[in-house]
């Protein structure tokens, strides 16, 4: 049974988080008496923050609570509910322009029912700049404006912003619950779905997607198996232009299909067919289309290379777990020969100043250092010695 079974039905979709989804259920049913006017949802990738908001945004405008099959909750579920704003970036950094807008919408009220309420998923990615116009917002907010901001942790939001807004922190699901979901839902097989599970650390679209996608799973078995095999400098140099090469090849087949599909649905509203000559008066909302679709690609490449590093260190957890008999399951099970001899080729100290590097790393690739510059000064710190 599903951790949430016993809330309303539109809560189902989140796994393993009866606190969250219990606090929030409180505030649904006293509703009535008033909603406070900004919430932040925290929790590691995989989580369901951006699940959690939208699942208390239609909670909020449904008659009865969520029941999950009102005209309300259908809109919500589409995401076109007139009364539900979502800002969901897919660039590197929410711009100001984005909040802006955003702000300026937040000034009308609802049109189905009491509520107005603003979604911003990632908002760790907005600047400074723009965080303090949301600041404004939410100092003074309209009556019946709410927002739901989501992030990673409270620490990637100024204290201006914490301070005005109710917490929901979410955990990790289980490897068990990630995995029913796989074999109830998607129909994926029971070993694979646990294998998933486990490599993805509990990242319900991830796990789907390496479920999903064999050309995935090869690519993340690729890169645990070149660091595994670095042995100098020099391949240390071959296999971060490697691991480049990856994040640049998930990015593609992430990105390609969604950007036909988006091609062919603009060519469509503007009553063109595929081959058709574009009209000069037209090019221009063409151009919007291909820019905007240039900065998902920058995007899902750094997305990429986070989900490479990620792996990195799962990687290396496993060889500190073997060092130190903690006597837990390794999440690359798969690969418990390299582990292993690794492990034994090295001490505790070692790897834990490796997973020191890859935190570096990530932190190098954020800060908008030269990717190959960030893999290969990795690369060259997980090189056998």
């Amino acid at each position: 049974m599903s951790a949430t079974a016993a809330f309303a039905p539109i809560w189902n979709d989140l796994l393993g988080q009866p606190e969250a989804v219990g606090q929030l259920e409180v505030a649904v049913r006293h509703r009535d008496q008033g909603v406070h006017h900004a919430w932040l949802v925290t929790g590691p990738p995989g989580s369901g923050r951006s699940n959690l908001a939208h699942a208390f945004a239609a909670a909020l405008l449904c008659p009865t609570g969520g029941c999950g099959e009102c005209k309300s909750c259908i809109l919500a579920k589409a995401g076109s509910h007139p009364d539900i704003s979502v800002l969901s970036t897919e660039k590197v950094q929410i711009s100001i322009e984005e909040v802006r807008q955003l702000v300026a919408n937040s000034q009308f009220g609802g049109s189905m029912g009491k509520f107005r309420i603003m979604i911003i998923e990632d908002a760790d990615r907005m600047q400074e700049r723009s965080s303090n116009v949301l600041l404004k917002a939410l100092e003074e907010p309209p009556a019946g404006t709410i927002w739901l901001l989501c992030a990673p942790s409270e620490a990637d939001m100024l204290p201006t912003i914490r301070s005005r807004v109710r917490r929901v922190g979410l955990k990790v699901p289980a490897i068990e619950e990630v995995a029913r979901i796989l074999i109830e839902r998607d129909g994926i097989e029971s070993k694979l779905a646990h294998q998933v599970a486990a490599e993805s650390q509990s990242h319900i679209g991830m796990a789907r997607r390496l479920a999903t996608s064999s050309e995935a799973r090869s690519r993340r078995r690729e890169t645990l198996m070149a660091a595994l095999n670095i042995t100098g400098v020099t391949s240390a140099v071959m296999t971060a232009e490697r691991w480049l090469e990856i994040a640049k090849k998930d990015a593609e087949a992430l990105t390609a299909e969604r950007d036909d599909e988006e091609k062919t649905a603009l060519m469509h509203s503007l009553g063109l067919k595929p081959g058709d000559n574009i009209p000069a008066n037209l090019k221009s909302d063409l151009k919007a289309l291909e820019e905007g679709q240039k900065r998902r690609a920058t995007r899902s490449v750094r997305d990429g290379l986070d989900r490479i590093l990620v792996d990195l260190m799962s990687l290396l957890r496993d060889v500190l777990t073997l060092q130190i008999g903690a006597g837990v399951a390794l999440v690359n099970e798969d690969l418990r020969a390299g582990i292993t001899e690794m492990a034994n080729g090295s001490t505790a100290a070692q790897t834990i100043h490796r997973i020191e590097a890859v935190s570096t790393a990530r932190h190098r690739v954020d800060s908008n250092v030269r990717d190959l510059m960030a893999l290969e000064a990795l690369a060259v710190q997980l090189r056998r010695k």
